[in-house]
């Protein structure tokens, strides 16, 4: 898939080279199967798109073990408008974007923030098992 389409698919924020998040905005849609996200980030977002009767063969994903350092999650604007501020892994304030209803966010690194500018319902989407509030170090 060409860089150009994956960039009209999502809008990125980075900092110093690195990827803090990405932001697939409520518009996007491709003509055909594409993941914005590169094979190397720990939550993998993408479109799949079939055409009318097109088919999913039926499967099971096998067991497998992977290892991973850091959390990621996705956030899904189901209602409402929000302000998300990025900050580095430093607490170091890098921007700040308006997130509409339909839009979604990955966060891959780095420190967030949100303040929601009307009554909001935010679907996330998080690697578990929860490991309770000391999993968050709050600034």
């Amino acid at each position: 898939m060409s860089v150009e389409l994956k960039e009209q698919l999502a809008e990125c924020v980075e900092h110093d080279g690195n990827m803090m998040a990405y932001i697939i905005r409520a518009g996007s849609w491709p003509d055909e199967t594409t993941f914005v996200t590169p094979d190397d980030v720990k939550q993998q977002v993408g479109f799949i798109v079939y055409p009318k009767g097109g088919e999913i063969v039926r499967h099971v994903h096998k067991q497998m073990e992977r290892n991973l350092i850091g959390m990621s999650e996705v956030l899904f604007v189901r209602k409402g408008l929000v302000e998300a501020d990025f900050y580095t892994d430093d607490k170091e304030y890098i921007c700040t974007k308006e997130l509409h209803r339909g839009d979604l966010l990955l966060l891959v690194s780095g420190g967030h923030g949100f303040r929601c500018l009307e009554d909001t319902v935010l679907v996330e989407i998080k690697q578990g098992p929860y490991i309770g509030p000391d999993e968050k170090e709050r600034f």
